[in-house]
């Protein structure tokens, strides 16, 4: 599936949807912030440069969001570094 992203220079953060259920399913979005990526992923992208950070981390992104979503469905879900620490 095809990564869809935009950065949010307002909120530092990536915000990029996801399919929990497939493609079918819902489309949910999730933020993510530059710190988070910079701090758990090794990242040294900023601004724009940061959508492809997130497209190269994906794998391990997105089991971290599905969680979060899972847990609580209504909630708008913002990626942290806590997030990561749960699925070491």
């Amino acid at each position: 599936m095809k990564f869809e992203g935009i950065y949010c220079f307002d909120s530092a953060s990536v915000r990029f949807a996801f399919y929990p259920d497939g493609p079918e399913g819902p489309r949910v979005i999730v933020q993510i912030s530059e710190e988070t990526l910079h701090d758990e992923f090794g990242v040294r992208e900023i601004g724009d440069r940061l959508l492809d950070a997130c497209r190269e981390h994906y794998q391990a992104i997105e089991p971290a969001a599905i969680a979060l979503y899972r847990a609580a469905p209504r909630h708008c879900i913002t990626l942290t570094l806590d997030d990561f620490a749960l699925h070491a």
